[in-house]
């Protein structure tokens, strides 16, 4: 099959253990990210199958339209909010996704955590230049830590900050609740609790209709002057512009994000990469070896398996 494997930005897929898995097949991979329709539907044209690592690249009907050749995108972990997986049905694009794993995100959630509240960025960068200490930083042991969506990586933030001593609260949806309880942890009584308690609040809410923009200009305003805000699921989770004005305000007192908008960012150009009061990484969360190993894996076996013409994975419109 003709296979075409769009964003891989640093040149990582071929280094795999697993690229092995599509031996025999004829592979195409882009380094960059063009978000053009013209420029997709050249790059894609000859694609009998794309392999989307994440949500980097939208797969809607309009250039679905224009590859008559696809017949199948094989999706690296489970989302598929990106791509209309109903005019693939209808055009005959058979779309598959695996699995995903909570350990990386969780673990990039803890060092955010780390490098915010110890000014480590800020810190390092002052040593670099012939400086020595300029800031105080805030301990983690006996503050409150907020967790909003208590899912796999949710749980596993949790016991990160149960092991440093922290008082966890939880907050979200009913399901959250009850896991989070049966686990033994605090639940909070309201949203608002959640806000004002929390020295960590951190996000692990899945983005939806229902939940964009469900972080509100007044939520933030909530939170304590001394607070940090860990966003390491969805931009989108926050009102537009909400984060930037409440940080200027003081409320929270600072941030730090993994995601944006509008990806990938460059030329420093988000308002939030010029404020002192936040740490921003590039969506780091899930890109870690073993996570490259197990979506990729996955995401090959079931180019393999549809190439043998017994699909696997298959996601339903």
């Amino acid at each position: 099959m003709q296979v075409v494997i769009p964003d891989d930005y640093q040149d990582a897929v071929r280094r795999l253990d697993c690229f092995s898995k599509l031996a025999g097949h004829d592979i195409s991979i882009y380094n960059d990210t063009v978000k053009d329709l013209d420029a997709l539907a050249e790059r894609f044209q000859n694609a009998e199958a794309l392999v989307l690592i994440r949500e980097r690249t939208p797969v809607r009907d309009a250039l679905l339209a224009r590859l008559p050749r696809l017949k199948l995108i094989s999706q690296t972990g489970k989302g598929t909010a990106h791509i209309d997986v109903g005019a693939c049905t209808r055009r005959g694009v058979t779309v598959t996704a695996g699995t995903g794993s909570p350990y990386a995100p969780a673990e990039l959630t803890w060092a955010l955590v780390l490098a915010a509240m110890r000014h480590i960025p800020k810190e390092t960068a002052r040593l670099r230049s012939g400086h020595w200490q300029s800031t105080i930083g805030i301990g983690l042991h006996g503050r409150t830590l907020g967790i909003w969506g208590y899912g796999r990586i949710g749980n596993l933030v949790a016991g990160y900050g149960r092991a440093f001593g922290m008082n966890v609260i939880v907050w979200g949806r009913e399901g959250s609740l009850s896991r989070a309880r049966a686990d033994g942890y605090s639940t909070a009584n309201s949203k608002e609790t959640l806000l004002e308690q929390s020295d960590v609040l951190s996000l692990h809410i899945k983005l939806s209709a229902e939940t964009r923009g469900i972080l509100t200009a007044a939520d933030l305003a909530r939170m304590k002057t001394g607070a940090l805000l860990v966003n390491t699921s969805r931009a989108e989770l926050i009102e537009t512009g909400a984060l930037e004005a409440a940080l200027r305000e003081g409320r929270p007192g600072s941030a730090a994000v993994d995601v944006y908008e509008e990806e990938p960012v460059f030329g420093a150009e988000h308002p939030l990469l010029t404020m002192d009061n936040a740490v921003c990484t590039p969506h780091l969360g899930y890109v870690e070896k073993d996570c490259y190993e197990l979506y990729f894996g996955q995401a090959f076996d079931q180019v393999v398996a549809f190439a043998a013409g017994e699909p696997i994975n298959v996601v339903k419109p």
